[in-house]
Order: structure tokens, then sequence, then C-alpha cells
């Protein structure tokens, strides 16, 4: 049998799947992204990927290709994913360092765009030539398929959306060392911070404020999961903040609708998938206020926590 390798490279995880010519996953696993260096995450996945082959009896000989969906950004065609800012290991060889070791082609697409191929091939967008992915994790990410054709540009980094900027005194500072941009403030750790912000700019004394209950004793140790339970247990100081949050999204969605003219836009990551109420709602609300274009649908991806690996291994296949 031939079979071809995904896999999906995130901050916090990596994510594995091994699938047959026609699609089929056969086997999955993830672990949490270990190591120090661009090489050590090589191996990780390495040694990942030889593991999910012997556990299903097959040998290195089996495996005709490798997809790679990965954080950027990247430098596309050297193969390489460069000083990733929420996963501090420097540059990463990992087209090379995966053909060195497997001898089969690889193909590497940031995350994002590797979500929105598999989103085409398996998902909502089957029937659909102009379709954006948007991912709202540790960061904020796209990618986009316009006219059938995925977008890519001179590094393979034309839909860092993220990295869009929603305000323009840049008051906070993105991963990436640049100001005022939207994975800053609306990020799975950039909302706690832009809440933070917030706070002190309302003169909210966070001792005295509802949300104490809700955060232990420290807003330091605040975590977005905390914010969003505080606003669905009804906590007004909570649901303000997220007020304030979906505005930015849906500015942050009204310039890719301008921007690319979808016909869908589907949305995944921990954030979105966990809280789409609260994420999703606000947008559809108050998108309209700002986008030009014609609105697309906007929904959560059918192919949920996967979304990326379903691309990683559409982009092998391909």
């Amino acid at each position: 049998m031939s079979i071809v390798l995904g896999v999906d490279l995130g901050a916090s995880n990596v994510r594995v799947a091994l699938s047959d010519t026609n699609g089929r996953i056969l086997f999955k696993k993830s672990e949490r992204t270990t190591g120090t260096t661009g090489l050590d995450i090589v191996r990780q996945i390495v040694e990942m990927g030889r593991g999910a082959l012997r556990s299903l009896g097959f040998t290195d000989k089996s495996l005709k290709a490798v997809g790679v969906g990965s954080i950027g950004p990247l430098e596309l065609k050297k193969g390489l994913i460069v000083n990733p800012p929420n996963l501090r290991v420097g540059t990463i060889p990992v087209v090379e360092g995966i053909e060195k070791h497997f001898n089969v082609p690889v193909r590497l697409l940031n995350d994002c765009v590797a979500a929105v191929l598999g989103e085409k091939r398996f998902g909502a967008g089957r029937n659909l030539e102009n379709i954006v992915y948007v991912t709202i994790s540790t960061g904020i990410g796209g990618g986009a398929i316009v006219d059938g054709h995925i977008l890519l540009g001179k590094d393979g980094n034309a839909h860092e959306v993220g990295h869009m900027v929603v305000d323009k005194e840049g008051l906070l500072e993105c991963g990436c060392g640049k100001p005022g941009h939207w994975e800053a403030y609306c990020s799975g750790s950039g909302m706690v911070n832009y809440a933070r912000m917030l706070l002190k700019e309302w003169g909210v004394d966070f001792n005295k404020s509802s949300l104490r209950k809700h955060f232990c004793e420290d807003f330091s140790k605040a975590t977005s999961k905390m914010l969003f339970d505080a606003a669905r247990g009804g906590d007004e100081l909570a649901l303000r903040i997220i007020g304030k949050i979906g505005l930015l999204n849906a500015i942050g969605f009204a310039n890719i609708i301008d921007v690319y003219d979808p016909e869908l836009i589907t949305v995944g990551g921990s954030v979105a998938l966990f809280n789409s109420d609260l994420i999703l709602d606000p947008v559809k609300k108050n998108v309209s206020k700002y986008a030009m274009n014609r609105l697309p649908e906007i929904k959560i991806t059918p192919l949920g926590e996967d979304v990326v690996l379903y691309g990683a291994l559409a982009a092998a296949l391909e």
C-alpha cells in the first residue's frame, strides 16, 4: 500500500497523520512541540512519522510523500521555517531535514494555507473557487484560494492576516515585534494582554473588579479560557471586554473580505473552535459596518482540529 504523511507543526503541538492515496486517514498522533533548536523539531517530526509507520506495520519504503502545514514565517523556495515568533527555536530546515531521512518529496505550506487546501479537498469548500480559512489560536493566521488558485507570495507568506494592523496607535506589540497587529489583540494570548490594557484604560482596579473571582488572585495568571468562562457566566466586565475583542475581529474579517472577496470563510483554531458563539457572533453582527464587498458565509470549519492535518495530507497527495 502507498501512503502519505501529513504533519501539522504548531507552536504548542506537533500532529502527524498517515493516509492512503484516497485521503483516508489511517493513523493520527499528537505530541507537545519540544526541542530548543530547528534540528530538534525536524528530529521530532521524523521520529513521530517513523513511529506512525511502524505502528501500522509499514517501513519507510511505503511512504510516497510528506506534506507539512507549519507556523510561519516561511522561506518557501528554501524549504525553511524562519524564526517563528511563537516557537523560538531559530530557523527550521524542515524540507531538507525530512527529505534526508525519508528520501521522498516534501511539500511545505503555511499551516493556514494547508488548512484552506484541506477545506477545498475534504471540507466545506469542495465546490467553491474562492475560500479563506482563518485560525484564531495561539496566533491568528489565514490561507486563501482565489479563483481556484492558492495564494503563496514570494516567500510563501501572502496570507499573514494576523499581522494586519487593526490599531494605528500600536498600543500592543505583536509577538513578531511589530505594533498594532490583529494577533496582538485577539489571539489566545493577545486578548489577555488587551483585556489588561482595557482595564487600565477604563480605570478598573482588578483587585476590586468582578473578574477577580474568575482569575484567582493574580491577573498575570489569566488565560483566554478564564475570560470566556467569565463571559459565559454573565460577568458584565468580561462581556464588555469580549465585545471589544469582537469589534477588532470584525475589522480583521472585513479586511479579509475586501482583499480576497471570498464566497466562504471557515474558521478554526482552539480559541474559535471552543468559543464559537463568543467569537463569531460579534463578527457576524459587526462585519457589515466595515466590509465593502458582498459578505460571504462565515462558519466554523467542519474539519475541526484536523483541518491542517487534512491540508498537509492534501499537499502530499498533490
